[in-house]
């Protein structure tokens, strides 16, 4: 019940979430794709969430861990950091206190020290969700921010559309084919066709924006 209240709520924010609910499934699922942060319950059946913890650090997986249990004792705590985890949260939690603390983690991924996000004349504010370009500003919807944040995150790259479904889409839902292309029509239609560049047959790009 707590997973899919916290599924639904962090997707309603704008994050693509991959559920797993054991612990061999998680290593395997973390090993196998690119996340910007695991949230990891101690309590997992087959393997333990500490164990999924050790066995990620062992093998040089570095994707900042969010840990949620139900034991709060000190040595609980401690262990879980000493183990590698980046952070750690007591159950029963605050949504708004555990959304707080992912984008904490995620402004450390990328050494930002507030929650807007700069390059050069776009501002992308990951707590209001939204954008400022040209000193025009507007709010995004779920999925316009998610699009957003990871052509921020890599704003010399260019992103195919297979790269922002898997970016912006859970495993679990449902992608048409032309989705990515309708919600960069509703950005351009929002701040003007120049906010994000098309490389025909490449895909997208926010470039250096002057």
């Amino acid at each position: 019940m707590v997973g899919d209240g916290l599924q639904t709520a962090l997707k309603h924010s704008g994050y693509s979430i991959d559920w797993v609910k054991n612990g061999q499934d998680g290593i395997t699922s973390a090993l196998n794709n690119d996340y910007k942060l695991i949230i990891l319950d101690m309590g997992l059946p087959e393997k333990s969430g500490m164990e999924v913890l050790k066995e990620l650090r062992e093998k040089s997986n570095n994707t900042p861990v969010l840990i949620l249990t139900a034991q709060d004792s000190i040595s609980d705590r401690v262990a879980g950091l000493d183990n590698g985890a980046d952070d750690y949260m007591i159950k029963p939690f605050a949504l708004e206190e555990l959304e707080a603390r992912i984008r904490l983690l995620l402004r450390r991924k990328n050494t930002n020290t507030t929650n807007i996000i700069t390059r050069n004349n776009l501002k992308l504010n990951s707590l209001s969700k939204t954008l400022c370009f040209n000193d025009e500003e507007h709010t995004l919807s779920a999925k316009e921010y998610a699009i957003f944040f990871e052509l921020m995150e890599k704003p010399n790259a260019v992103l195919s559309r297979l790269q922002l479904e898997d970016a912006v889409y859970g495993w679990n839902e449902e992608v048409s084919s032309n989705s990515i292309e309708v919600h960069i029509h509703q950005i351009r239609h929002k701040f003007g066709k120049t906010i994000i560049k098309n490389m025909r047959g490449l895909g997208y790009s926010i470039g250096e924006v002057e």
